[in-house]
This record gives C-alpha cells, structure tokens and sequence, in this order.
C-alpha cells in the first residue's frame, strides 16, 4: 500500500521540515519531494503535513505516520539483505556528538547491530569540532554531530535553532556579565554564544565548563548560569530563557552524518548505519526529554 520511497521522502521532509533540504538531501527535485508526499496523503487518504509559504509541521495523522514508516522501511531493509545474501561484517568507527547523550540513539545502535550482528561497532562520543578533527584524521569511519549553517560537510539529518537554556528559577542580573556553561574548545555552541554576546556588546564569564553534556546539566539545573543548546534537545529540568532577558540571537545549526573521505572496508557498515540514523533521525529530536517551554518572570 506504501511506496518505500515514498516514506523515505515522508521521512526526509518530517526530519528537515522543510522540503527544499529535504530533497537536498536525497538528492532530488524538490517537485518530486512534493509529488512523493502528495501520492502518499492519497494513499492514507489524510493530510501528513500543514503546510504553507513560511513553515511544514507534521500533522497528527503525520506524527502517527513517523512510526509506521521506520517500521515498514526497517522490514524492507531486513528483507532486502536477506534475500541478497548480503552480510555485513569488520569494525565500524562512529562518532557521535555529547548532544545525543540524553536521546534515543542506543535505541537505533541497538538495531543496527541486530540487524548487523557481525559488524564491531566501536562508539565515540566526543565534542562535535573534536569528532570533525578526528574524522579527517582517518580515526573515525562516520560521524554524527553538529555543523555550522554554512559548512557544507555532511549529510543533513535535521536542522534546529539554538536557544538559551537554563533553570526555571534563574534570573539574570542585567548589570552583571552573563554566566555561562559551556564546553571546552573546540565546541560549536561555545564559540556561537561568544560571538553572539560580543556582537550584543554583553559582557560574559564561564561559570562552568566540561566536556560532558550531564555535567553541563547538572551545572545548569542548580542555576549556575546559561547554556546554548539545540531547541530540539533541551534536556529535562531546564527551560528555555525567556526573550525579556534580552540575550542576543544565536541562530541555528544543523545536526548531519559525515563519512570519512578515505575508502575503507567499513564502507558498508557506515552506509547502513547512516541509513538507520536517517531513518530515525525525528526519534533523536524528540527523543532526549525536550521541551519547548520557557521560563516565567
């Protein structure tokens, strides 16, 4: 009744929200993209996204449409290996970025190595400039984390804002330097939020920095100070800041998978992998606890 690829291009466009990236990202015309969702709302016979010159949003027969999907695509992947004698094997280097700490990537690692059970796969978790670092090194195979808007490396797995995050409790002295919680150098957010303060001319100081994202929390959870972070991903306990506190814009970020650009024998193993993360990227963002909510006066 579903065209696989007709609910990957569904998939696509529910991740990016937005049907140009979308079909950036599969590589076709953004009138096929349209095509793809059209003829699959005529087979479900209901609207998957209110759409209009502005915004996409998935509707609630969209949301529920997220789930059969993977699970119709994760059979004909299973079935297409199968019936091709097809097996995977060798050592596969991911990379995944600290924001995927706290989301539902171990379920997705979970079925990739049931579905490859012969694949070693060897997880890193790092800052996302590190995992760039090491990956143009050769010492990782794929890698899952953070790029800027305009750095053209990468898969595109979502796209996102970043917003001010911090207790609900915490209040901000306008005369005083922001305190800030921030990773070490050479993290993405770090240098967004400096250079987003300086552009404001707001003065700023580190109440805290760490390179794993749970201390980052638990910093900000006890009101040391504010953290930049994916809109996506805020973590539970923390809301967003609200704008009457007058911190400055920072703009948005893309999340997107990164193969090494040397050919190696875990080729196949980092494809497939990248086919499972695409096809539940939306379970990572919507996965980690995340709230919209923002913090009252």
């Amino acid at each position: 009744m579903y065209d696989p690829s007709q609910l990957r291009t569904f998939l696509a466009v529910a991740q990016t929200l937005s049907f140009t990236r979308a079909a950036r990202r599969l590589g076709l015309r953004q009138s096929t993209v349209s095509q793809h969702v059209r003829r699959l709302e005529d087979a479900a016979g209901r609207q998957l996204f209110s759409r209009d010159t502005h915004s996409v949003e998935l509707t609630e027969d969209g949301e529920a449409m997220l789930g059969f999907a993977r699970r119709i695509l994760a059979v004909h992947e299973q079935a297409t290996a199968f019936f091709a004698g097809t097996r995977l094997r060798g050592r596969l280097r991911f990379g995944a970025s600290e924001d995927f700490v706290l989301t539902r990537l171990p379920e997705i690692l979970e079925g990739f190595r049931y579905d490859h059970p012969e694949v070693d796969l060897e997880l890193t978790v790092e800052l996302s400039g590190t995992l760039h670092e090491q990956l143009a090194a050769g010492k990782l195979d794929l890698v899952l984390a953070k790029r800027r808007p305009e750095d053209p490396r990468g898969e595109l797995v979502w796209h996102d804002r970043l917003v001010w995050i911090g207790a609900e409790r915490l209040r901000l002295d306008p005369d005083r330097p922001v305190p800030l919680i921030v990773y070490p150098p050479p993290g993405i957010t770090r240098a967004l939020a400096f250079e987003a303060l300086e552009r404001q001319g707001r003065a700023w100081r580190i109440a805290c920095t760490s390179g794993s994202l749970n201390a980052l929390v638990a910093a900000a959870r006890a009101g040391l100070g504010v953290m930049a972070h994916s809109r996506g991903l805020i973590p539970p306990g923390l809301v967003r800041v609200p704008d009457r506190a007058g911190l400055p814009e920072l703009g948005e970020v893309d999340f997107v998978l990164v193969h090494g650009q040397r050919r190696t024998p875990a080729q196949g193993a980092a494809d497939a992998l990248a086919t499972a993360i695409l096809g539940g990227g939306d379970r990572l963002l919507r996965g980690g606890g995340s709230s919209a909510s923002v913090a009252r006066t």
